[in-house]
């Protein structure tokens, strides 16, 4: 959550915040009317449109906004970025510095 909140400062309309439980009743909980969520590719979008069915379901009066990620990053994953690290790659142009200088940490132990 640090490495968030740092990426994030001086942006007010941000906040980092963990929950428990379904997206949609923390959403409820902090009086959100919207969700918003990235897709990647076309895997992203069959999981995304599935998930949002239930959401609406649950709640409906919770819309979900899509947000489609620039070619640059389509390709991205945790998992990628973490192997990639793992064996020496360079993910600073991928991630925002801290994350970087965090994976680089965590790897050295």
């Amino acid at each position: 959550m640090e490495i968030i909140r740092e990426a994030f400062k001086g942006e007010p309309r941000v906040k980092v915040d963990t929950f428990s439980g379904l997206l949609v009743d923390y959403a409820e909980h902090v009086g959100a009317s919207v969700i918003v969520r990235g897709l990647r590719a076309i895997s992203d979008f069959e999981y995304e449109f599935e998930m949002n069915q239930l959401n609406r379901k649950l709640a409906p009066d919770i819309e979900s906004v899509y947000i489609i990620a620039s070619p640059n990053y389509s390709f991205l994953s945790s998992t990628g970025v973490k192997e990639m690290a793992t064996f020496g790659g360079d993910v600073s142009d991928l991630v925002p510095g801290g994350v970087a200088e965090a994976l680089a940490e965590r790897l050295k132990r």
